[in-house]
């Protein structure tokens, strides 16, 4: 598949994502869908973060709010404290680490940014869950993952119902990319949700057509890492999804997945260099 130069901003710093980077998730949560990135204590955190940047992780993808199907409410409070503790150890060992924010709330993003050097909003609503984020987006200028959502984190499995799921995701996602260009925001990722209101079908045609995406002229996220359309197709739980993982990240690629977000950096990594390898890319260029 031929590869596309394109570039995108982080922590003032333009980053060649025509070879594609793996963002590792850090979960400070006690309610994880997967607890091995999940971790309630400072020691957890670094071992987790240590790990990420050993196994060439290049961004830090730090939680304070579960989004797992049925998951407990968390008060923005709550979540800014999580995150916030996270953040202040992660950044005394790792300074210069590129930090993505994972959550839904303009409120958090405004908070933690105040205090913490935020590359990223990672948004899994799209902006749909807060209408106040594309403006917070705008104002503090970090790069956004604009992803595809529907409905409400409670209630999203009850909104499967697509006639042709990938024009509508990739529709959704073009009108609101529309919307954060004429705010100014340009540095944008998009993201089709894997797992977010869909059904395992819809989510393999997604990833099965993922190359449609590449009209839409900005990077993509696919954060396929240990999900249920993985586990549950193959009758396992998320503990043994891995080698499921592994496989779908290497279909993301071929698709023309820029990012990889993952719970395990170092098989992500070495997909990436495969990847390489199948487009005869040399190592070096990395």
């Amino acid at each position: 598949m031929p590869i596309h130069p394109i570039q995108i901003k982080l922590n003032n710093k333009l980053i060649d994502l025509s070879l594609p980077i793996v963002m590792g998730i850090v979960n400070a949560t006690p309610d994880s869908f997967f607890n091995g990135n999940s971790f309630t204590t400072n020691k957890g955190i670094m071992q987790c973060v240590d790990k990420i940047i050993i196994d060439g992780g290049k961004i830090i993808d730090v939680g304070g709010y579960s989004t797992r199907p049925n998951s407990k409410d968390v008060a923005p409070d709550e979540e800014i404290r999580r995150v916030s503790e996270a953040l202040l150890i992660i950044l005394k060992k790792y300074p210069d680490a590129i930090i993505s924010l994972d959550t839904f709330r303009s409120s958090v993003v405004r908070q933690v940014a105040k205090n913490f050097p935020i590359a990223i909003v990672n948004d899994i609503s799209g902006g749909t869950l807060d209408p106040f984020m594309f403006e917070t987006i705008a104002d503090l200028k970090p790069a956004y993952v604009l992803t595809h959502f529907r409905g409400v984190l409670q209630t999203m499995h009850q909104q499967e119902d697509y006639k042709h799921v990938v024009s509508e995701v990739i529709l959704f996602l073009e009108k609101r990319l529309t919307q954060l260009r004429l705010l100014g925001v340009n540095d944008v990722i998009i993201d089709p949700g894997f797992g977010f209101a869909k059904t395992t079908k819809h989510n393999f045609e997604i990833l099965r057509k993922l190359s449609y995406f590449d009209t839409i002229n900005a990077p993509l996220l696919a954060g396929i890492s240990r999900k249920s359309m993985l586990y549950k197709s193959l009758k396992i739980n998320p503990t043994e999804a891995l080698n499921a993982t592994t496989a779908a990240n290497m279909l993301a690629l071929i698709g023309g997945a820029s990012i990889l977000r993952v719970h395990d950096v170092k098989p992500a990594v070495e997909a990436i260099l495969l990847f390489h390898q199948y487009n005869d890319i040399s190592f070096d260029s990395m």
